[in-house]
């Protein structure tokens, strides 16, 4: 992920200057625990400020307005209590060539700050720190004791220091090319290295941008640059610090995230680009790690479910031996003639096959006893069959909904921001069904909610497919009308498919083929060849009292053959 540079915070800092100084502070949350947002208001406009401290996406920008939610956060209520509603008179670099902005307040514009609020923008180790006028720490986003740091502690009630100052040379526009050139070529390595060894606020991004500009390898050493490649070098190195100097900035989208020393000027709103980029990173990143998380949870149910389901159906298979104990208590009741004392086992006709079975005996007791031992076998696996038979049931409905999540995991890619709030959803569910505990958990507190995904057929037809449990339902039994056509994987679990159909509309054979395809990829058979599909009106599905969230019986239903790879 690209971090914020030194560059990149002069430009934003430039920006807020320009735009927002002075303005109102009317509102503040926090909308996670690395993020806060404050809502600015200027004469001439109003914009929410977000301001985060994520190891990886520490930044500052216009943002978007947080969601409506209750923060329950700590540090936001204090900054609520101590700033709201002073006016924002200033956003400063502290030092130059350091990451660290003063945003200062006070109760009106043209008055001297009362409180800064520090913003480190510094990789894992980023901040956010509100003092006085006097520089004492009143509140902190992240407390650093002497036990996490030897180096500098951050604590309510101590006066605010600046972190370590960075070692290299500070850059300089007037330094001349023989100097800065010995300084670079000082230590043999890669030159990209030693431009970001050498001197403070050169990054990874900059370093590239320089080298790129010059036509040079970022792998070449410093030994091995011409003279030409060295004055191309200096040349851009020159107009990199005169755009700092002078903020002639211009942003700009790239493939691997984003720039503000682009060559020309496109008008692109340097927030707008911060703020895409960083919330595509952190969800995306948030995924992946939520996906993982569910789907090893849902791997260890399954796994104990199956082995709990063996076991049931193992007994269920025992009980349906018991009229073999009964038919054994049966000849020995017939042949007790036969008994010897001490016998082991006897040999005796069976009545219907006429052909010799063993049965084992007990020595120690006559042939009665054990004929009454077989009875109460028998019956003993009778009721075992009454039992287990609904607790198999029980759990077979159980492995076959986390089997239909697992499949819905399985398929869900991150593409767009509806990919990660489908996860969330999920995520909701299984708690709310009880097989994940959050103690956090309070609902569905989330304003957004995700949305089907959409197609159209071969005739323009819409096609609607759930992308979770909730869709699937909300498909089946509240978008879907009497004109459309369900359709679903057969005996294996997938997504719910909607046909939306007008009154009176047929579809050709090509729009229902076309429909069974996509139902066959969005379910558990998506690497097969051809899947077994059934189609039929949604008022032939029913959604059984009790059952879980997808869950549904259908009747009258149509069998067609998907080709997932035609989908």
């Amino acid at each position: 992920m690209q971090p914020v540079d030194y560059t990149t915070l002069v430009a934003i800092c430039d920006s807020l200057n320009n735009n927002y100084i002075p303005s109102r502070l009317e509102q503040i949350y926090q909308i996670d625990r690395y993020t806060i947002s404050l809502c600015l208001r200027s004469l001439h406009q109003k914009a929410w400020l977000s301001i985060s401290w994520h190891p990886q996406a520490a930044r500052i920008c216009i943002g978007n307005p947080p969601p409506r939610g209750k923060d329950t956060f700590t540090f936001s209520e204090q900054l609520r209590h101590l700033i709201n509603g002073y006016a924002l008179i200033g956003v400063k670099i502290v030092t130059d060539w350091e990451r660290v902005v003063d945003f200062q307040w006070a109760k009106r514009p043209n008055e001297a700050p009362l409180h800064h609020l520090y913003v480190e923008i510094m990789g894992k180790y980023s901040n956010v720190i509100l003092t006085s006028a006097d520089n004492q720490i009143i509140t902190v986003a992240k407390q650093i004791t002497s036990n996490k740091s030897s180096l500098r502690t951050v604590e309510t009630s101590q006066f605010y220091q600046l972190p370590p100052a960075l070692t290299g040379e500070i850059p300089k526009l007037l330094e001349s090319m023989e100097k800065w050139r010995e300084k670079v070529s000082l230590i043999p390595g890669r030159i990209d290295k030693q431009l970001i060894k050498t001197y403070q606020g050169v990054s990874p991004i900059i370093a590239q941008y320089l080298l790129n500009q010059s036509a040079i390898l970022a792998t070449k050493s410093n030994q091995e640059l011409t003279q030409e490649e060295w004055e191309k070098l200096y040349k851009n190195w020159q107009s990199w610090l005169q755009v700092i100097e002078n903020k002639t900035f211009n942003f700009s989208k790239t493939t691997q995230g984003y720039t503000v020393l682009a060559e020309t000027n496109n008008n692109q709103d340097l927030h707008k680009i911060l703020n895409d980029y960083y919330n595509q990173q952190i969800y995306q990143e948030n995924f992946n790690q939520l996906k993982q998380q569910l789907q090893q949870k849902i791997k260890n149910i399954l796994t104990k479910l199956i082995i709990k389901r063996d076991k049931y159906q193992d007994k269920l298979n025992d009980s349906d031996k018991c009229e073999i104990y009964s038919n054994k208590a049966d000849l020995l009741m017939a042949y007790l003639h036969k008994w010897k004392a001490g016998m082991k086992e006897i040999i005796l006709n069976d009545f219907i096959t006429n052909k010799p079975i063993k049965i084992t005996l007990a020595p120690d007791k006559n042939m009665i006893q054990n004929a009454q031992n077989l009875y109460k076998q028998n019956q003993k696996l009778k009721r075992a069959k009454l039992v287990v038979k609904p607790l198999l049931e029980e759990v077979k409905s159980e492995v076959n909904y986390l089997q239909q999540i697992s499949t819905i995991l399985s398929q869900l890619d991150y593409q767009e921001t509806e990919d990660l709030i489908t996860l969330q959803e999920i995520k909701a569910e299984l708690i709310s069904q009880k097989y994940i505990e959050d103690s956090q958990y309070r609902g569905n507190n989330n304003v957004e909610e995700s949305h089907p995904r959409k197609y159209q057929t071969p005739s323009g037809y819409e096609v609607l497919i759930g992308r979770n449990n909730r869709q699937n339902d909300i498909l089946t039994s509240r978008t879907a009308t009497d004109y459309d056509l369900w359709f679903h994987a057969q005996e294996i679990s997938g997504a719910h498919v909607l046909l939306r159909l007008n009154a009176g509309d047929i579809p050709d054979d090509q729009d229902l083929q076309f429909t069974a395809n996509l139902t066959a990829y969005y379910s558990q058979g998506r690497e097969s060849d051809q899947v077994p599909v059934i189609f039929t009106k949604p008022s032939y599905v029913y959604k059984p009292k009790g059952a879980k969230p997808g869950m549904v019986i259908y009747t009258r239903e149509t069998v067609i053959w998907g080709k997932p790879s035609l989908r």
